[in-house]
């Protein structure tokens, strides 16, 4: 808001860059939904672009590296977890401006609709590399990819069930509404922490014998990929909303 001089106003709480509802980099602006703004836009605000540049980037070089080869019944399971972490980088993007009471219950609505894709695809995905791996047992968990993996989908369900929780049965898993809510920066936090995992994950399949003799997808273009998912999202994190202590 600006006074009459056409000068900024400062407030208590903007003092020395102190605002808590300005985003890590960047503006209060480029991560606050305007009331009359259609919630869709959430996706290309502020840094937004950045990380939707990473991520399409980041599937581009999955699904190019599989179409371009022979498919197989193994060919799903990269396809689908790329997929998976698409729908899940859109579904933060989604939520992260949102700051009003209607916006918010909106949001949360369509993010947690998007995550049900996003967990459904990681879900086929495990399922798939299970059974591929079924006939072979000796074979899993051979790589820093596979470990990877299973700790990266063990957190993803329990990110899910937590959320689920927190939102649609505070009452009857944390005792009330007040306590669920008292949740939601954790569940933030560790969202942010999986979406990470995820990211890690695909790097870490770079280096497995199957990426190195059949799709040869670079390291090098994941990270890249990767970096600017995390600068995109990782700028518009208000910093109100990571304070786990205090």
């Amino acid at each position: 808001m600006a006074s009459a001089t056409g000068i900024p106003e400062q407030h208590p709480a903007s003092i020395n860059g102190a605002d808590e509802h300005e985003p890590l980099l960047g503006r209060p602006g480029d991560v606050s939904q305007k009331e009359n703004q259609a919630l869709v836009t959430n996706l290309f605000t502020g840094t937004a672009t950045i990380a939707q540049a990473g991520i399409w980037i980041l599937a581009a070089l999955v699904w190019n590296a599989i179409f371009t080869h022979d498919l197989t019944f193994f060919s799903a399971h990269p396809l689908l977890n790329s997929s998976g972490i698409l729908l899940t980088t859109q579904a933060i993007l989604l939520l992260q401006p949102t700051h009003t009471p209607s916006q918010k219950r909106r949001g949360a609505l369509t993010h947690y609709s998007i995550l049900v894709l996003a967990n459904a695809c990681f879900t086929a995905a495990l399922i798939i590399i299970e059974i591929n791996k079924a006939p072979h047992p000796e074979l899993r968990f051979k790589s820093v990819h596979a470990i990877m993996g299973l700790v990266t989908y063990i957190f993803i369900f329990l990110q899910a069930l937590v959320g689920v929780a927190q939102y649609f049965f505070p009452a009857q898993i944390f005792g009330s509404v007040d306590n669920g809510k008292k949740i939601y920066k954790y569940h933030r936090v560790s969202g942010y922490v999986v979406l990470l995992l995820e990211l890690a994950t695909v790097a870490a399949a770079t280096q497995t014998y199957y990426n190195k003799t059949v799709l040869h997808i670079q390291l090098w273009a994941v990270l890249v990929a990767a970096v600017l998912v995390v600068g995109g999202v990782g700028a518009r994190i208000k910093k109100q909303k990571m304070r786990i202590f205090g």
